[in-house]
């Protein structure tokens, strides 16, 4: 999937113009890609144009002007795009209470070793960043990438349409599984094209 240029993104201003228009199709975008795996993992799919919009978002936030700021946006973003035969995601760990969700990062260190894809037989390892990882406690936001291992777009279709595509969590804190199919299948395969 190719990489967002400077050249892509809005000004300020520009942005500003058309936000109104654009933000209700990216959030139904958003939607789309979007995977409930138990009831305090959420996956949300990205691809270029999620990573364009949350450019233009930030710069929007932050008020940017920076040529220098808003190329660093721009490279921290395209780090979260997908490679050839991979997908990668943005891992919320939702509770509602912060008591609660403080306690359950702390007891899900380790969930970098207890999350899969699964693709027919295959049971992929979802590969975490690094720099988010600790031995105390998690993340509430993680970025974790799943390899494909050779799995095309048409066999994808064709396992998700028979619920044979999920991601899997099996820590010994929590152990939930999430089917992609329909809509989510139908967009993912459309990155993997």
């Amino acid at each position: 999937m190719k990489k967002i240029a400077f050249d892509e993104i809005l000004l300020l201003a520009d942005y500003e113009r058309v936000r109104n228009r654009l933000r209700p199709l990216f959030i139904h975008g958003k939607e789309r890609r979007r995977l409930h795996v138990g009831s305090h993992l959420t996956f949300i799919f990205e691809n270029a144009q999620t990573e364009w919009y949350q450019i233009e978002e930030m710069i929007r936030s932050e008020k940017m002007t920076d040529r220098e700021a808003i190329q660093h946006e721009i490279d921290t973003y395209n780090e979260l795009i997908p490679a050839p035969g991979e997908m990668v995601a943005t891992l919320l760990i939702e509770y509602a209470e912060a008591a609660e969700r403080d306690a359950a990062l702390a007891r899900l260190v380790g969930l970098e070793n207890h999350l899969w894809l699964k693709i027919g037989s295959k049971k992929i390892a979802a590969r975490f960043d690094e720099r988010q990882v600790s031995d105390e406690k998690i993340s509430a936001v993680q970025f974790v990438r799943f390899a494909l291992e050779g799995v095309d777009a048409a066999k994808f279709l064709e396992l998700a349409g028979k619920g044979e595509v999920a991601v899997e969590a099996d820590h010994p804190s929590l152990a939930a599984r999430g089917e992609i199919s329909g809509l989510l299948a139908a967009s993912l395969v459309e990155d993997l094209k």
